[in-house]
């Protein structure tokens, strides 16, 4: 079993990572940490708490995390994931109480304890990255437990909150720079699941109606027919939960390395994730820009089916 964090800012989406990570027999999921983005903080814990407690995992811990990015205003997204967050389903909401240990500080011991047992944990941030950027900077022993930080953001030349960003990047621009940043310090492995593959991945409707009979499928099924409503098509994409797929079958995405920084200013491009894809083989000394010292892997490709079947065959 591969050891496991997420962090979340729970939407519909998060639920349906959410879910996969709870139960998929090849994750031990150690925490989840919660951050403020698609709703309020608030919001996210108690949907994080119901999500799990629909997948029978209420001994997964769940931490409050940070509930503004850094420098920025929040910016929530009622529009796609509902008022609550869960698409404002008529689900029953979780009344457990999250951990008092505050996000950082519960990343930073299963981290540790990883190091200590030989049990390196993937990280996988799936909203804006203000807890993993505090966590990096104020603990950056921790990374001494990461085997990888896998994360849903960015994407090479592609945006969706704006022409030229991806929301969790966007909604913390700082934050994603300040990961990137450390990473490449710390020499911890990075894959980005970005835009160029979050929506490939699809569950038709079809499929979700033969979900039923247990809470998770209940909820499961009411996920994506919730998401269909919203994007039309006859499926919705799992959309956070392809990065969940990728840690457990990696072989299911094809993956590019690239340098890659996140532009903090420009007028029309901030939270744009900057993708150098130029071939390697030219003369980059004379870029004035320089070239970013971070390189990731940068998803470019899914088998998408593949990765419907995973998550159908889990949330069942």
């Amino acid at each position: 079993m591969k050891p496991v964090i997420l962090d979340v800012d729970t939407g519909l989406d998060d639920a349906c990572a959410l879910l996969l990570a709870a139960r998929h027999p090849d994750l031990d999921l150690r925490a989840v940490t919660c951050v403020g983005g698609n709703v309020g903080l608030d919001d996210v814990v108690i949907n994080t708490l119901t999500v799990l407690e629909a997948a029978g995992r209420t001994d997964v811990p769940v931490a409050r995390g940070a509930a503004l990015p850094l420098l920025q205003p929040m910016l929530t997204a009622p529009h796609v994931h509902g008022v609550d967050g869960l698409g404002d389903l008529d689900w029953p909401r979780s009344t457990r109480s999250p951990s008092t240990t505050p996000a950082v500080e519960l990343l930073r011991q299963v981290l540790l304890d990883g190091a200590a047992k030989g049990e390196p944990v993937t990280l996988i941030p799936l909203a804006p990255m203000t807890n993993i950027a505090l966590l990096l900077r104020t603990y950056p022993e921790a990374a001494a437990g990461l085997r990888e930080i896998v994360f849903m953001g960015g994407g090479a030349g592609i945006g969706n909150v704006t022409a030229s960003a991806e929301f969790n990047v966007y909604t913390d621009p700082e934050a994603a720079a300040i990961v990137l940043a450390a990473a490449g310090e710390l020499g911890v492995p990075v894959t980005m699941y970005g835009l160029d593959v979050f929506y490939d991945v699809v569950v038709t409707l079809e499929q979700a109606r033969g979900l039923g009979g247990s809470p998770a499928a209940d909820l499961a099924r009411k996920l994506i027919e919730k998401r269909t409503e919203l994007y039309g098509d006859g499926g919705a994409s799992i959309g956070d939960g392809g990065a969940v797929c990728a840690v457990i079958d990696p072989d299911g995405l094809t993956t590019e390395r690239f340098p890659v920084r996140v532009e903090l200013a420009g007028s029309w491009s901030r939270g744009r994730t900057i993708v150098d894809t130029r071939d390697f083989a030219i003369d980059r000394s004379t870029d004035p820009d320089g070239v970013s010292p971070t390189v990731i892997e940068v998803a470019t490709a899914v088998d998408a089916s593949r990765y419907a079947e995973l998550w159908l065959g889990a949330v069942k």
